[in-house]
């Protein structure tokens, strides 16, 4: 398969596999099933297109798209790349006044959804319903993909605004087909199973469906993630191929009574990304799928899914490692200014490179060097041999006493103990140190651990300045919007500054 003759993102869907193949399973959460070939995929797609040009839009226009997982999201995705028109996934789980803002900010000429989330959007914009208005939504009959020019936007991704309001990420229709074309598909028959409940409107989940389609194989949808769910989808539906951020799979793991009685011998891979791993999670992940190949992906919305590969020399690419570098990227490790060869933020070019951020000249150029690398902001360690470690993010990074600390090699460090399912590390404010590290801790099963006892593992483990001063114990880790550990929702849980002062 290849991307060669699609001048269309919208349009990247295998057509050397027979139509009646099977393109799309929608497992909605409701125990209900749908399923759609690939000529269903083409036509219905292909209807949305229709139906938006119809309406009177105009090449270059944007559709906003304010949904759950569903079919219906994944036909309105494409058939609005399809019409010369930009897709712009919203993330409906920000708060409603940041979901006005990104419609208005993209200048969506519609906005499309179900009746659950359109409600998020201002009422100056015209909508239209997934659940009641399909019918105004389609118009069926053939429809040939609009030529669009490389360099023409496909695509707003907005980022999650972690740091400020969120930035839309303005992707080429070249940006996707670039990163199509190297992902090489795994070697079997068409129509193996790829299981996503991550959000499509974030990078992970999206990259995953559009892939899929390229390959000519077959997407497991899920509404949202929830353990249960996860796991009863793949067993269901003979899954070959699990992709998720690691607190997903962290989450899924604790289930052991489901996992135990769920059949998931058709998983033959694993591949976890948009946040760190630890080796404890990826034992686990062994114990559970030992036929499977476990993998640590990473990309970025700036720049896509495409970063690393196998070594060249044949090389085993050890665990914690994201790879070595793609043989079509260009990266190199930046610090104090200046190239380094061991540690420092990650700078990367490449086909999947993002034009520009949305009206914003000045973050555009911050984050895009002048020999045209995207600054990532993510801190990585190159070993003797050339693979890759991601060490944290710049800006989590932290100062206590004098010493740097990236939370997520603090993580790693207490994840180690068996005792350890899940660890969150945070900064507090230190009148002597500056900053000091906090750990939030979910306990594995059946483990008695106490606070002391993660100080003690800490200290035995990592440089002292490392050790939490203080443990909380939770059930579960708050999830944001990408699945990811909602750190904010845990510093609210933290009490006064006076009480932490030990």
């Amino acid at each position: 398969m290849t991307t060669v003759g699609w001048a269309n993102q919208g349009d990247a869907i295998a057509r050397d596999v027979p139509g009646s193949s099977l393109a799309l399973i929608d497992a909605g959460g409701d125990g209900s099933e749908r399923r759609y070939s690939y000529d269903d995929l083409v036509r219905l797609s292909g209807a949305v297109a229709r139906g938006l040009l119809k309406r009177g839009l105009q090449r270059g226009d944007r559709v906003a798209i304010l949904s759950a997982n569903r079919a219906e999201f994944l036909f309105a995705f494409l058939g609005t790349m399809q019409a010369g028109l930009v897709s712009v996934p919203v993330n409906w789980k920000l708060p409603a006044e940041t979901v006005a803002y990104i419609v208005g900010d993209c200048d969506a000429r519609l906005v499309v959804g179900d009746d659950a989330r359109l409600g998020l959007a201002p009422d100056g914009v015209p909508k239209l319903s997934f659940d009641k208005d399909l019918g105004i939504l389609l118009d069926d009959g053939p429809f040939k993909a609009v030529a669009m020019k490389p360099e023409e936007p496909a695509m707003f991704l907005y980022t999650s605004g972690s740091t400020g309001r969120p930035k839309g990420v303005v992707l080429s229709h070249y940006s996707h087909l670039w990163a199509m074309s190297q992902r090489p598909r795994r070697p079997g028959s068409f129509g193996q199973r790829s299981l996503v409940a991550a959000p499509l409107y974030h990078m992970n989940g999206l990259a995953m469906c559009q892939t899929t389609f390229s390959h000519g194989d077959t997407v497991v949808l899920l509404p949202q993630f929830t353990t249960r769910g996860y796991i009863e989808a793949a067993a269901r539906h003979r899954v070959a191929f699990l992709t998720s951020v690691p607190t997903m799979i962290a989450m899924m793991l604790r289930e052991k009574e489901l996992l135990a009685t769920s059949d998931l011998s058709a998983v033959e891979a694993v591949r976890m990304g948009s946040a760190p791993i630890t080796q404890s999670l990826i034992d686990q992940v062994r114990a559970a799928f030992p036929k499977a190949q476990i993998s640590n992906g990473y990309g970025t919305t700036e720049a896509g899914p495409v970063v690393f590969g196998p070594h060249p020399k044949g090389l085993p690419q050890p665990e914690l490692s994201t790879g070595y570098p793609h043989p079509a990227v260009e990266l190199r490790l930046v610090r104090d200014g200046r190239e380094v060869e061991d540690e420092g933020m990650l700078e990367m070019k490449c086909g999947a490179l993002m034009t520009h951020y949305h009206k914003l000249p000045k973050a555009t150029s911050k984050a895009m060097t002048p020999d045209g690398f995207y600054r990532t902001g993510d801190v990585f360690r190159r070993d003797e041999n050339g693979f890759f470690y991601f060490v944290g993010r710049a800006d989590d990074m932290f100062v206590c006493g004098g010493e740097n600390i990236y939370p997520g090699e603090v993580e790693k460090m207490l994840e180690r103990h068996p005792g350890i399912h899940q660890a969150a590390v945070l900064p507090v404010p230190d009148e002597l140190k500056g900053h000091k590290p906090i750990a939030f801790i979910v306990r594995a099963n059946g483990a008695d651990l106490d606070e002391q006892t993660v100080k003690s593992h800490a200290l035995a483990n990592g440089p002292a300045y490392q050790h939490p001063r203080q443990v909380f114990f939770v059930d579960e880790m708050p999830l944001a919007g990408t699945n990811k550990i909602d750190k904010r929702a845990l510093a609210r849980q933290i009490p006064a500054a006076g009480d932490l002062q030990k």
